[in-house]
């Protein structure tokens, strides 16, 4: 395995709730994200995935800096950007990119194309001239699939995965070391979705681009990821390479959400044991004591209440934060390729 180029430790976002018209205070807080912690080595694809609100997209946003941490250490290529004031971020804006969930509302409608790709270069002093940045941004455009000549086109003459094109073309433009894409597939047609999977794919190993790719949609993470995040409840309770995942799951929350994947194949739909957890995500601003699962695991005992489990190795090589991990034999159940069936 090649160096880590991020490293997350004990990363936490809490949004503070507060009460009052004159006088503010704080009554709560959404747990967004509660003490994460990965790695991401260079020129790999990672992928994170989880139900609506488990923290996904804002842990991509705390990479990026988007967002503040509450605290926890993020630390890019040796350095921790934690805490980094803007003007000491702005370099590193050079080096990591992201490509957002929705290309519609990610667009400035009263700006060209060109102007929407070639803005990184005037932020950041490249490019000199007029005539250059055309050059750089219709170079661009023909790299991720667009037509050069509709350089002087406005956002609601593309269509939605020709706008997704041109987050890409931006995303690209500082020729980052990281991208981390957020969703970038969700709000476009199922026929389009493959085009802009393989086109990240492509340039990710055609450039050499370290990639974090967010997504609620397996089959997709399995096409594309080479190691897999899964989060709950702004947790990572599950953390494997691809193959691993998905062919011996050991927390019980991935194995619910595996067995929820739709397979073409009618007989083996027909042997899966479908594992669905019991009752309702509980609210992120009061969460569950030590595993956050417990309320909702098939497997919860004594020890799931009181004591968290940490990410650990388990007998597939996988890190889980399971005390009592799905067996072999178990995962086959949910997957459908257990012997008996």
């Amino acid at each position: 395995m090649s160096e880590a180029i991020v490293e997350v430790r004990d990363l936490v976002k809490h949004f503070p709730i507060t009460s009052g018209i004159l006088i503010q205070r704080q009554v709560g807080a959404v747990h967004a994200v509660d003490g994460v912690s990965f790695d991401v080595m260079r020129g790999e694809t990672l992928g994170v995935v989880g139900e609506t609100g488990c923290g996904k997209s804002t842990t991509a946003r705390l990479i990026t800096r988007l967002l503040e941490p509450t605290s926890g250490t993020i630390t890019f290529e040796g350095q921790d950007i934690s805490h980094l004031s803007p003007t000491k971020i702005k370099p590193l804006r050079k080096e990591v990119q992201m490509i957002f969930q929705d290309p519609y509302s990610s667009l400035n409608p009263r700006k060209t194309v060109g102007s929407i790709i070639s803005e990184p270069f005037k932020i950041h002093g490249l490019k000199e001239g007029k005539g250059e940045r055309k050059r750089a941004v219709q170079e661009l455009m023909e790299q991720v699939g667009l037509n050069p000549e509709h350089y002087n086109r406005y956002p609601h003459e593309f269509s939605g995965g020709q706008r997704q094109r041109i987050g890409v073309a931006r995303a690209l433009a500082l020729q980052p070391k990281l991208i981390i894409a957020d969703e970038p597939v969700s709000a476009l047609d199922v026929s389009i979705q493959a085009q802009i999977l393989n086109l990240l794919r492509d340039l990710q190993r055609e450039l050499g681009i370290t990639l974090v790719l967010i997504a609620h949609d397996l089959s997709v993470v399995r096409h594309m990821c080479d190691r897999v995040a899964v989060m709950y409840l702004g947790k990572v309770v599950e953390l494997a390479d691809s193959e691993t995942l998905y062919t011996q799951p050991r927390h019980p929350y991935t194995g619910a959400l595996l067995s929820a994947v739709p397979v073409p194949d009618p007989e083996l739909a027909a042997s899966r044991r479908r594992q669905i957890p019991g009752g309702d995500v509980p609210s992120p601003t009061n969460p569950p004591p030590a595993c956050r699962f417990h309320p909702r695991c098939p497997k919860v005992q004594d020890q799931c209440r009181t004591d968290e489990p940490l990410l650990s190795p388990k007998d597939s090589g996988a890190l889980a934060a399971c005390h009592f991990p799905l067996t072999e034999s178990e995962a086959a159940e949910r997957l459908g390729t257990a012997e008996h069936a």
